[in-house]
Parts: C-alpha cells; structure tokens; sequence
C-alpha cells in the first residue's frame, strides 16, 4: 500500500551534538532522531521522511522543512505536535504541521535558503557560547569584509569553494545576498559583547561552500588576501584548493522559504 497522505513539517535544532541531519551508521543524526521519535508517536515505522535541505555535523537550523509520507491522515495536527514534542529531545522542536499533496517534491520544488555565520573576534569567549558562535583570535577588518562579502553576491563560478567536487557537481552558484552585519538575530547574556553576521541567501548551497567562504572573509580580514584576490577565486580559470573552512557550529540554517 502506498503512502496517500502528505505534509511538511517544519521543525528547528541545536546541532552541536549531532553529526548533521542524514543518517549515517553508528552515530546520532537529527534525521534519525527524529524518526525515531514519530515511530514511536505513531506506534509504527509504516511512514518515509525526507528533508529539505542537510546540514553539516553540528549545524543548527531555525526552520528546517521535511516532508512527512503516511498511509492514514493525521486527524488531530495539534494533538500531534504536543505528542511529538513531549517525545522528542530538548534541542530538537517541531513548530507546525501542514496538508501538502503528492504533486509537491521538497528537493525539486523551487525554494531559497537562508544561513547565518555568527561570529566575533578579538577576546575569547565565554564557553556557553561555542554552539552558536565562532571567535577568531586577534583584530578582523570588518570594513573589508563587508566589502569582500559584496563580490559574492550574482552568478558565480564556486568550484574553489566546494569539498571534493565531482566532475557533474554544478559549481555555477547564484547568490541572492551576501552581507556582513551586526547580529541582531540571537542574544545571550554570555555572548561577546560585539558579535556579527555573514547573512547569505541563495537558492542552494554546495558541501562546505559557505564555511569556506566564510574562511576566505576572515583571511580577508586578517589581511592574507585582498579584494582582487577573492575575485579572482570565482573565475573558471581558478586553480587554487582552498582549504580554509571555518567551524561548523557557527552556521545556523536560518529559514527555508519554498515559492
């Protein structure tokens, strides 16, 4: 009997201690947990989910979307979400449920991606807030990277920002928008008193693109490189392996906004 009945549901999760969201053997993944805690909701494992997106081991995300397949409908969506959150861990929550239909695929359905890279430089910071964000030793050059931020924006050739490319990977990326701003869209007690944001939105992302391009913004910053050199690191002819990536826990999924 084949699944019948459709939904998205819309969860976020803290990543830190999880290997990223697809399942792998022998270690702990979101997609995992949460599977296992709707086989346990629904008593069965007579259903299929499929994600959105995936994130890198310990990337968080503010609004991830999965697709949820099923053979009998969910008559009470309030009732379930207490249900599936009551049973799932403390850094995963489901935020709503909704009836889609069979014509609606979540990987090929048109959809844009927003990401955050919070980040501070200068005094170490305190512990509590390595899982969301990433201090760098010693003085950046926010006004450059600002500016670096820029050249990202448009079509571009991101062959050097991808880890192991195959030969039918695209590496042509279009980038909506690429900006370094204060951040204002998390605040803790124990955060740094100054900290920042490398605000990115495009319509899909390759392995480790944008924490290598995030590397490239700090060598940027600390001076290693200059704007034409940044530039030049999005031509075809690019032939340098550029092995800076920045750590994983400062990348947040922000949203997932399907058109």
């Amino acid at each position: 009997m084949k699944h019948n009945f459709y939904y998205l549901l819309h969860i976020q999760y803290l990543g830190f201690r999880f290997h990223g969201w697809a399942k792998q053997p022998q270690v702990k993944t979101v997609h995992h947990m949460v599977d296992r805690t709707l086989s346990y909701v629904f008593d069965h494992s007579d259903f299929k989910t499929l994600g959105g997106s995936r994130t890198d081991a310990m990337v968080s995300a503010d609004h991830f979307v999965l697709e949820l397949f099923l053979k009998s409908p969910i008559t009470n969506e309030k009732a379930f979400l207490d249900s599936f959150n009551l049973n799932l861990p403390s850094d995963i929550r489901a935020l709503a449920i909704e009836a889609t239909d069979p014509e609606f695929n979540i990987i090929q359905n048109p959809k844009s991606k927003t990401y955050l890279y919070l980040f501070a430089f200068g005094e170490k910071a305190h512990p509590f807030s390595a899982p969301f964000i990433t201090t760098f030793s010693g003085q950046l050059d926010l006004e450059q990277m600002k500016r670096g931020a820029e050249l990202f924006e448009g079509t571009h050739e991101f062959r050097a920002y991808c880890k192991k490319p195959s030969e039918k990977t695209n590496t042509i990326r279009t980038i909506d928008k690429c900006e370094i701003v204060p951040n204002t869209f998390y605040s803790a007690s124990f955060f740094p008193e100054n900290s920042f944001a490398l605000h990115i939105k495009g319509k899909g992302f390759m392995r480790n693109q944008i924490r290598i391009m995030m590397g490239q913004l700090v060598r940027l910053g600390q001076g290693e490189i200059g704007l034409k050199g940044l530039e030049s690191s999005l031509k075809a002819d690019f032939s340098e392996h550029l092995s800076y990536i920045v750590p994983a826990s400062g990348l947040t999924l922000k949203c997932v906004d399907f058109k």
